[in-house]
């Protein structure tokens, strides 16, 4: 038989077992194509949607088939700016990224860099002309035909246990030579929470 305080101590050592096992948290890998919506915010399942459907719609408009016919190639695209002017964070590159990707596995368009990674090719290039024989030449860079910009806002409505998120994306594309805007498209989503 055990005195009180070895059996305290027992108790004490089987409670906390019980206690630690019951908040254990358990990770498990998942598909990413799968949708996990745990609350009411932009999701990569968002992002991805999204993405699509721009660049669908952007694609069923007359200026890629215009342009490779009085050009006889694909137009090239340079992304401007996509503001996220919502409520909450939003990781825009991955965004950016899905619009990429959607557009080039279309085979309709080609991309051309902006920004900092412009310049970081640019540097890499320069490094090259000084250090390596078959160095690329500077000012052979592609320009873009077209410019992407766009932005991400949102409305939240909430009332007692119910809320609900309103994401609305515009975006649109300018020929680069005209400035004309030859696309306008615009997405909306609109997700319950209820607790």
């Amino acid at each position: 038989m055990l005195n009180p305080i070895a059996r305290f101590a027992a108790l004490t050592m089987v409670g906390a077992a019980v206690l630690t096992a019951g908040c254990a948290t358990k990770v498990s890998r998942v598909d990413p194509a799968e949708e996990i919506a745990l609350s009411d915010q932009w999701n990569n399942k968002d992002s991805e949607l999204v993405a699509t459907e721009m660049i669908n719609d952007m694609l069923s408009f007359p200026w890629v088939s215009d342009f490779e016919l009085e050009n006889n190639e694909r137009p090239t695209i340079i992304i401007q700016r996509i503001a996220n002017k919502s409520h909450e964070h939003i990781a825009v590159d991955t965004f950016v990224n899905d619009i990429k990707r959607a557009l080039l596995r279309s085979g309709k368009a080609d991309f051309v860099v902006a920004g900092e990674e412009r310049d970081a090719v640019r540097d890499e290039r320069r490094d090259q002309e000084l250090n390596s024989r078959n160095a690329k030449e500077m000012g052979q860079e592609d320009a873009a035909d077209f410019a992407l910009s766009g932005s991400i806002n949102s409305i939240v409505d909430e009332a007692g246990k119910k809320r609900v998120t309103f994401y609305q994306v515009d975006m649109k594309l300018i020929n680069m030579e005209s400035n004309r805007e030859v696309w306008n498209g615009q997405k909306k989503i609109q997700k319950l929470q209820e607790r």
